[in-house]
């Protein structure tokens, strides 16, 4: 028992260490404020009403009202029934948000590296390198935070993996089973994709090892053990998954039943997104060295140059004042690259890129070419619209790449692969596998090669590079030239600086080596002052865009929104009803009408498809036929700084009965056709549509026939109806076929989509209670599959532990 104790204490430590690092970057957190996260306080608007229905009933809703017109909230942060694999991710991500994230970072790298028999303190290395990775901090700095839970699990996931082709079968298929569900819990299947294919290229180079060593039935016996892992994995997060899967189909990520543009132009054919969309954030080519030197391309799009910069005496010569200067300098416009917006470079950092390089020498073997096939494969396919042969080709003809945009992003592979590799060089520097003599020569090698491409750009910088970027033109117009070359003279000083800084902390690691190989310093000694470099190289860029500032207090975080005169005079209306924000609030905060009303608008690339091209052909273009049939009863204008709410008496209100069918051949002539239709009097929809429902063109329309809403709930609505006639009713609801079930006096009914977007149906003469259910099966299949997959595993668990413990005692 002492024995063991004593090899689990390292282990303990670093957790402590790990814990402790992951609350000082974030110390903030410690007097209780949380970050400013932009992307969720988008969040926060468009789950308050799921969140207050769930405080009010005790029950979850799986459709919100809110945003949109209505849509699920399958990624809204939904819950789910038997989602045990949940509880068990908040119970690691037991920290403050989100030192929790950083923790993650540590501890899934440190558990990677162990898992190729590192040792723990050149694995607790490998962490830092890995969780202290500037775009990793940065995604945390905006609120991207299912893109962080997501890649903190992906080395779990692939430290399973190797532990089960190390034959440690029993230990790696649970720890796969575990993490990969963990990965899949985060619900950012972007970046599980993401790790999907850095799985492949590890597979690749382990069946290419298995085939020269002729091991290939141990190859697929792992392979065998892996699939089961996954399928459970995939089980615990059943629910979820099948939601997602069922509701992307009509999202906008979904396939449209559109083939024309709102301008009538022919629209590009795709069963994802348009590849200008998936491509518009692509990484550009010189933009790799950003991997290298910080700010070899200016850094970010607001970067702070200071009162000694070119910048500042600028703005001064424009006639600026001291204070108006210094604030601009604050937010001076650095990078001249061709992404639409960049937050700050996607730092991996000089000293583990030495180590890579170093590392490209010293590792031999599957390793290494997993390793450095991801680093290639995640690198080309960043570059996107800029290396378009390879991205047409994936977004074409490989499976599901064409349903995720930003390009850029699948760096997060590089990310991870990078410091494996660099520290597995300082692995083999440390064993006696090679030769001193060996050693020196890749020393030697890498110090050319990255020594040299500093001291190249500081020589040649100003013939290699223009420093251009494509928004100059706006500050040539606004500003004059002049402006322009001061601006370029800063991004010139920008990359100066960070290559110089580059070069010094090459050199310093190159002279740590260099020291360990004749014999002045020892292993030890070696990783105290690796992971001091790399703590001051990564920290410091970090804190240049995550730090203290970065915090405000936590009432500001969870009400992110105050309700202006407008909201609290629509909020006085306790009608059911939606709410169109025009005011300039509302267009920077696009979520904030959805915090507190029914709104048109929202912030979601997951909304309706169908919606979505609602919004661009009409809605935008303010066709108030549409806004009517809709029920915008509210419309949040803005006139000489002052908001106020105009009240829309034409809306259509929440139902209303129809005297005739506009019926069209297809989809294009169905959504063209709200252009100029009355939809008081007439219901367009196609051909199809009628046919199934074996629906009339005309309706005798009884005067006093009325339709009232009584009852609504974000997942139930319940309608009173009087007609002497059969009639079709249209209702101001978001038509979803995938849930929502329609009753007339208790009996389930058909009912169909009109208008392109909305639902109606036929409601027989005389007086009806007509209601609508969100009652998606999906949920309760998948709440079953999650069940099912937790008993089984946590079976699987204890015979695990069982059979471990039987092997130590025998």
């Amino acid at each position: 028992m002492s024995f063991s104790i004593k090899r689990l204490l390292p282990h303990v430590l670093i957790l402590i260490g790990f814990v402790a690092l992951s609350l000082a970057y974030f110390s903030p957190v410690l007097q209780g404020k949380k970050i400013n996260q932009s992307d969720i306080m988008h969040y926060i608007g468009m789950a308050e009403q799921q969140k207050e229905f769930a405080q009010t009933t005790g029950e979850e809703t799986y459709w919100t009202n809110s945003a949109f017109g209505g849509m699920p909230t399958y990624q809204l942060g939904a819950k789910y029934p038997h989602n045990y694999i949940k509880k068990l991710d908040l119970t690691l991500r037991f920290l403050p948000r989100p030192a929790d994230y950083l923790f993650l970072y540590f501890i899934g790298f440190y558990i990677l590296l162990l898992s190729l028999k590192v040792d723990f303190k050149l694995a607790a290395l490998g962490a830092l390198a890995f969780g202290f990775s500037t775009y990793l901090i940065i995604i945390l700095g905006v609120g991207h935070n299912a893109k962080a839970h997501a890649i903190a699990y992906m080395p779990l996931v692939l430290a399973g993996i190797v532990l089960t082709f190390r034959k440690k079968n029993i230990l790696g298929f649970l720890l796969t089973t575990i993490a990969l569900g963990l990965e899949i819990v985060a619900n950012h299947f972007q970046m599980t994709y993401y790790l999907l294919l850095l799985v492949l290229v590890l597979g690749l180079a382990y069946l290419i090892d298995a085939y020269r060593k002729k091991v290939l039935p141990h190859f697929f016996k792992s392979i065998g053990v892996l699939s089961v892992a996954a399928i459970l994995a995939v089980g615990l997060n059943a629910t979820n998954i099948m939601a997602t899967q069922e509701y992307v189909k009509e999202s906008a990520r979904g396939q449209s039943d559109l083939t024309i543009n709102p301008d009538g132009s022919a629209k590009e054919v795709t069963t994802g997104l348009s590849k200008d969309y998936i491509t518009e954030y692509s990484y550009g080519i010189l933009e790799t060295f950003n991997l290298y030197i910080p700010k070899f391309m200016g850094g970010g799009n607001s970067e702070d140059v200071g009162k000694d910069s070119e910048t500042y005496k600028a703005y001064i010569n424009l006639g600026a004042s001291p204070i108006d200067a210094l604030d601009a300098a604050r937010n001076a416009p650095m990078y001249w690259g061709d992404q639409p917006i960049v937050e700050a470079p996607a730092y991996v950092g000089a000293v583990i890129l030495f180590l890579f390089v170093l590392g490209l020498f010293l590792v031999k073997g599957r390793l290494k070419w997993w390793l450095v096939g991801g680093t290639v494969l995640s690198l080309l396919l960043s570059y996107g619209k800029n290396l378009g042969f390879l991205t047409d080709f994936f977004i074409d003809y490989v499976p599901l790449y064409s349903k995720f945009r930003a390009v850029s992003s699948i760096q997060v592979i590089l990310e991870l692969c990078i410091p494996v590799l660099g520290i597995f060089a300082l692995v083999r520097l440390f064993n006696d596998f090679q030769k001193d003599e060996e050693k020196l020569k890749a020393l030697k090698y890498s110090v050319g090669i990255t020594a040299g491409l500093a001291i190249l750009f500081l020589l040649f910088k100003s013939a290699l590079f223009d420093f251009e970027s494509f928004r100059d033109d706006q500050y040539i117009g606004a500003y004059g030239q002049p402006f322009i070359d001061s601006i370029i003279k800063d991004r010139k000083a920008l990359m100066t600086t960070d290559t110089l800084r580059t070069l010094i902390l090459v050199l310093l690691s190159a002279g740590t080596v260099f020291l360990f190989l004749k014999k002045k310093l020892s292993e030890t000694l070696v990783v105290v002052v690796f992971a001091v470099l790399i703590l001051f190289d990564l920290v410091s860029v970090d804190k240049q865009y995550v730090n203290n500032d970065s915090f405000v207090s936590a009432l500001k975080v969870d009400k992110p929104y105050q309700a202006n005169a407008a909201d609290k005079e629509i909020l006085s209306d306790k009608g059911h009803f939606r709410v169109l924000d025009m005011s300039s609030e509302g267009q920077r905060k696009p979520a904030k009408a959805a915090y507190f009303h029914n709104s048109l608008f929202g912030y979601s690339a997951a909304r309706m498809g169908r919606y979505n091209e609602l919004l661009d052909f009409h809605v935008y273009k303010n066709n108030m036929n549409v806004l009517n049939m809709l029920n915008t009863k509210y419309i949040i204008a803005e006139e000489q700084n002052t908001i106020f709410p105009y009240t829309n008496t034409d809306a259509n209100g929440n139902a209303w009965f129809v005297s005739k069918l506009k019926v069209v051949a297809n989809a294009n002539e169905e959504i063209m056709a709200l252009d100029s239709l009355d939809t008081k009097s007439t219901a367009v929809l196609e051909k199809s549509v009628v046919s199934e429902n074996n629906l009339k063109p005309i309706y005798q329309l009884d005067s006093t026939a009325t339709i009232q809403l009584k009852e609504f709930k974000p997942n139930y609505l319940k309608y009173e109806s009087n007609n002497r006639n059969n009639g079709l009713a249209v209702f101001s609801e978001i038509y979803y076929s995938q849930g929502w079930n329609a009753y007339i006096d208790g009996e389930l009914i058909p009912h169909f989509h009109v208008n392109y977007v909305l639902r109606a149906l036929e409601v027989p003469k005389g007086n009806h209670t007509i209601e609508f259910k969100f009652e998606p099966q999906v949920v309760k299949t998948g709440s079953k599959v999650a069940l099912a997959s937790s008993v089984i595993l946590g079976i699987l668990l204890l015979l695990g532990i069982f059979y471990s413990f039987k092997n130590i005692k025998d």
